[in-house]
């Protein structure tokens, strides 16, 4: 048997020192003790991962781990390294291939697929070490029959170079692991923003992977703080009630969730929903529940049909803790899939097959709450002579909060009526680009065409103050539309709605969806004028105009009195009768995305 060497990483008694000095600012920390210890190798195993050495304190870097995978994989039939991108910093991106079918892993209608992926912020990365070890089980432990009838694919680490800005002090309200990565890549995106616009070139790996492998289960572990409470795996998915793929959310909420809690609990977790505090100094006041829009993983599965879990263990329990539930969590998956995922590929087909004539864009919060039992944790409110403002203590005594209200995003804000297709002209290539980087397929006009089209103009607009994710966003906008007979040349692309991604493809180009393209500040052609007008040539014709049309000396004095800057400023007086004009630009701001009833 070939034994694994773990190699060295961070330690050291300096370092052990500092992390437990680390912990003294954090609420208290209840005791803990759960059935899942169980599955903690020693050092005498021959494939004890490097996380294990530490006893589930650290985590290993960039190469330890890489050494641990290539070892594994080598040992076992049923594993397969495979790199599918590279980093800003030139870092491999690598996923492994579980299954005892590796041939047929790809679109195996007999075999569902779980896609699981950690470290997509490298701070937060239970995920990985959690499944070093269930693959290390599955190859060499008791856990082979997790492959019987079902395949994984996973990812250890997505945000590599994030992984590699590692030190004791990047996450002040998180207990672990030791060293910890950074939030955001070495270009500063935080990935599970980047879902929709796709900018990051390991969010565009990403898409390579989920488009080539079509994975039937989508499970992102994250870490999450902010409230302290008694749950140690938190995660959520977009519910029923607000979900674009109605048949898969419904699977997840009937069959998973109820399935992973029990097996969760039996191990000795506390598992909860994924739900934030309406205020953060009273917990009476209830809960938030959140639908995700496509921007992140969990509503990106949900707008192009891949069943998505966003897993949030809480940052104030013990690494060790996290990495186990995460553990069970995995496992439960596997299982699940292995039982009952041909239920969920027949789901998946339902919401692919569906063509529904209208569309939410975004959901609002519903006046009328849902309410739940809470496991909490006490708290008092304590002044602070710092902010001089109050905060929250939390003590970590446990507390029930009975029948607590939620408040769900489950009204719908904004929603269209699903076109036939939209027109994109061909010099967009950047968003052409990126629609056949998500999978959403396009045709090519090859000769001209004349059809009528509805083209909005923006009527009104406002750009953020300062960059988000690198972008200048349209935090908001109002649109007129009007329908007119359009002659396209050759070269014109059509996406049309009617294919397993068109709901995809309004999402993104929709113009008034959250995280379309438009919202994200593709298109900052259409907001600049570059022909302008001359006094000595407006003069002119602006003589010319009010003599051949008598009425438009009554609408400018109109326009006079309602306006109190084009009545002060002359440049405005002149740019009101320069847009009556047809050498005034037609194209600034108008949507350069045409759209088909």
């Amino acid at each position: 048997m070939k034994l694994f060497v773990a190699p060295m990483f961070c330690a050291g008694l300096v370092a052990s020192a500092l992390a437990s000095a680390a912990e003294d600012w954090l609420p208290p920390l209840p005791a803990w003790q759960g059935s899942s210890e169980a599955l903690i190798k020693g050092r005498a195993d021959n494939w004890v991962t490097p996380a294990e050495l530490t006893g589930l304190t650290d985590s290993p870097d960039y190469a330890a781990t890489l050494a641990y995978m290539q070892a594994l994989v080598d040992s076992s039939d049923w594993l397969q390294l495979e790199q599918f991108g590279v980093s800003p910093q030139g870092r491999a991106l690598y996923l492994i291939k579980a299954s005892k079918a590796l041939h047929k892993i790809a679109n195996n209608p007999a075999r569902p697929l779980l896609l699981v992926q950690a470290g997509i912020h490298s701070g937060e990365i239970d995920g990985k070490d959690a499944g070093l070890m269930l693959l290390r089980d599955i190859a060499h432990g008791s856990k082979a029959t997790l492959l019987d009838n079902a395949d994984l694919l996973f990812i250890p680490i997505l945000s590599p170079d994030g992984h590699e800005r590692r030190a004791l002090y990047n996450r002040m309200n998180q207990r672990g692991p030791l060293q910890q990565g950074w939030r955001a890549t070495a270009q500063n995106l935080n990935l599970n923003r980047d879902y929709a616009k796709a900018d990051a070139p390991e969010m565009q790996a990403l898409l390579g992977v989920i488009n080539q492998y079509q994975p039937d289960l989508y499970i992102d572990v994250h870490v999450t703080d902010g409230e302290d409470y008694q749950y140690d795996v938190t995660y959520g998915f977009n519910e029923p009630f607000a979900a674009i793929s109605v048949n898969s959310a419904s699977w997840l909420a009937k069959v998973y969730r109820p399935a992973v809690n029990t097996a969760l609990e039996q191990a000795g977790h506390i598992p909860g929903p994924l739900v934030f505090g309406v205020d953060n100094k009273d917990f009476s006041k209830g809960l938030s529940g959140w639908t995700a829009s496509p921007r992140f993983s969990n509503g990106y599965g949900d707008v192009r049909h891949l069943p998505t879990v966003l897993v949030e263990n809480h940052s104030l329990k013990p690494y060790r803790q996290r990495v186990l539930g995460t553990y069970v969590l995995l496992q439960q998956s596997l299982k699940l899939l292995n039982e009952q995922g041909k239920a969920l590929i027949l789901a998946r087909q339902a919401d692919m097959q569906a063509r529904p004539k209208r569309m939410t864009l975004s959901f609002k919060a519903a006046e009328q709450a849902d309410v739940i039992d809470f496991k909490g944790i006490s708290y008092e409110l304590r002044q602070s002579a710092i902010s001089g403002d109050s905060y929250v203590a939390w003590t970590g005594q446990p507390k029930l909060y009975p029948q607590l209200p939620v408040y769900w995003d489950k009204v719908a804000d904004k929603e269209v009526a699903i076109p036939q297709a939209y027109w994109i002209p061909p010099e967009q290539q950047l968003v052409i680009q990126r629609l056949k980087l998500h999978g959403i397929a396009i045709s090519v006009l090859d000769k001209p065409q004349k059809i009528s089209l509805r083209q909005l103009s923006v009527s009104d607009y406002r750009f953020a103050d300062k960059p988000f994710e690198s972008r200048l966003m349209l935090t908001d906008a109002s649109f007129d539309a009007a329908v007119q007979s359009r002659s396209l040349s050759a070269g014109w692309v059509r996406v049309s709605t009617d294919q397993p991604l068109g709901r995809l493809a309004v999402a993104l180009l929709e113009p008034t969806a959250p995280d379309s393209f438009f919202s994200w500040g593709f298109f900052p052609g259409m907001f600049e004028r570059t022909e302008y007008f001359e006094p000595y040539a407006i003069e002119p014709l602006i003589a010319r105009m009010l003599a051949q049309q008598p009425a438009l000396q009554q609408q400018f004095e109109q326009a006079l009195a309602k306006d109190e800057q084009l009545r002060n400023n002359p440049r405005e007086r002149y740019n009101w009768f320069y847009r009556q004009m047809p050498f005034y630009d037609q194209q600034y701001l108008k949507y350069p995305v045409f759209i088909e009833p």
